[in-house]
């Protein structure tokens, strides 16, 4: 596809939305008031606002190879923070996907280069859960090992001390856990959400 054919379809997107909605873009300018962070991959296939029908502005987006919540990753940390302290979210979703290459590479033996280092956490987390996989297909292997990593970073966002202080001021934010279906484009519920620092075990409680 050539460039100029994206720019064409720019322009057919914001007519259409113009013809919809003559103000649209003037109030977007003013602000953006997301009550959503959306933590996810960096897939393609996954695009985030349309998945779950938001429009621009409403959707507050970072994306990342596996749908990672690194703890020295400075890139998600400024994005965390300024969504919990200064838009003020209340919900984090973190959503990973079944099939996800990040995570089928990360069970592999191939080194692929600077990528095997991101990925080592989840090679851990695969290590550590072992007893999980027992009697499984690789691709069922792969998409079991997609799901206990979104519950695996639903901790680690609860687990910074950005969402922390957050609860503690009294601010409602509440963090999920869903996987998304490429084969019939459906989001799962993971069932691992957290609204509270009791949730967490007691090793990774700040006193703030």
């Amino acid at each position: 596809m050539q460039l100029d054919k994206l720019l064409e379809n720019n322009r057919f997107w914001s007519e259409s939305l113009n013809a919809r909605d003559p103000q649209f873009f003037k109030r977007l300018a003013m602000q953006q008031r997301p009550e959503f962070l959306w933590i996810g991959c960096s897939d393609s296939r996954v695009p985030a606002n349309e998945v779950v029908g938001l429009l621009p502005g409403e959707l507050f987006v970072h994306r990342n190879v596996g749908n990672m919540v690194v703890a020295t990753d400075m890139n998600l940390l400024s994005v965390l923070q300024y969504a919990v302290d200064v838009l003020q979210v209340k919900h984090i979703i973190v959503c990973g996907h079944y099939g996800c290459g990040g995570v089928r590479a990360a069970i592999s033996h191939q080194a692929l280069g600077l990528i095997d280092n991101w990925l080592r956490a989840i090679k851990a987390l695969y290590h550590q859960s072992l007893h999980e996989f027992e009697g499984m297909t690789d691709e069922q292997r792969v998409n079991r090992l997609c799901e206990l990593n979104v519950q695996r970073q639903v901790r680690n966002v609860c687990h910074t001390t950005i969402v922390q202080n957050a609860w503690m001021r009294g601010q409602d934010v509440t963090v999920y856990g869903w996987i998304y279906g490429l084969e019939n484009g459906l989001i799962k519920d993971l069932n691992s959400t957290i609204s509270a620092p009791d949730q967490l075990d007691e090793t990774f409680l700040y006193e703030l």
